[in-house]
Order: structure tokens, then C-alpha cells, then sequence
């Protein structure tokens, strides 16, 4: 691989965890309050850093995955995801890091459906990709 892929890996997960941590900022400080006072609102509002993470944590794997191509690529695609999505369950069930403080189902919930989103963003691009190398 050379040092422009490996640049581009690199500044792509960058991007990526900035994003995170600015769109959970920007939830939390903005959203948040805004929603506090209707029901559907709030529980949106609350499982938003749940779906960002479930969504842009598997994007971290997926961006070498798809600058590299390896041959196993999709079930590595797969298998990060399902481990995030594992993983952000468990901290809802028992808070390790601190970034769940309650239980809340609606936050499995949008944790599954971020890393599903990530699974089909990965099959859009990866399918763009290879009709363009055809």
C-alpha cells in the first residue's frame, strides 16, 4: 500500500471521529434542550449519540476496507459492525466507560440501526466502486 492510501485512510478516520464527537457535542448541547420538552423529541434526541457511534465507528473499518479491497472485506465489514453494535449494547446493559447512564432499549435500538446503516452504506459504495472499476 502506499503513503497517499495510507494518508487517505488515515485522514478519513480522523474526519470520522471528528464528526462523531462534533455531532454528539452538537446533540448534547443544542438538540438536547431544544427537544427536552416533547416525548418523542427527547427519546430522539437521547438515542442520538447511540446511532452516530453504532454508524460511524463501523465507517472507521469500513474506510480501509474499501480503499484496500482484501479479499474477506464484507465479512470484515459484518464483523465490526455486529462487534460495535455488541459492544454498545453491553455498555447500555452495564455502564464500563460511562457513556450510558441509564438503561434505555430505544438506545439498543439505535445502536443496531446505526451499524445496519453502516452495513448498507458499505454495500452502496462497494457496488459503486466496482462498476466503476469495470
Amino acid at each position: 500500500m502506499n503513503n497517499k492510501a495510507k494518508l487517505r485512510i488515515i485522514l478519513g478516520n480522523v474526519f470520522l471521529f471528528a464528526a462523531l464527537f462534533g455531532l454528539v457535542t452538537l446533540n448534547k448541547k443544542l438538540l438536547r434542550p431544544q427537544m427536552n420538552d416533547f416525548g418523542v423529541g427527547q427519546i430522539l434526541a437521547g438515542c442520538v449519540p447511540n446511532y452516530l457511534a453504532g454508524f460511524i465507528i463501523p465507517l472507521a473499518a469500513i474506510n480501509p476496507i474499501l480503499i484496500r479491497k482484501p479479499k474477506h472485506g464484507r465479512k470484515f465489514v459484518f464483523l465490526i459492525s455486529f462487534l460495535v453494535f455488541s459492544i454498545l449494547t453491553f455498555e447500555e446493559f452495564k455502564p464500563i466507560w460511562g457513556a450510558s447512564t441509564q438503561f434505555d432499549y430505544f438506545d439498543i435500538w439505535a445502536s443496531g440501526l446505526g451499524a445496519f446503516t453502516a452495513i448498507i452504506l458499505y454495500e452502496i459504495v462497494g457496488r459503486k466502486a466496482n462498476r466503476q472499476s469495470i
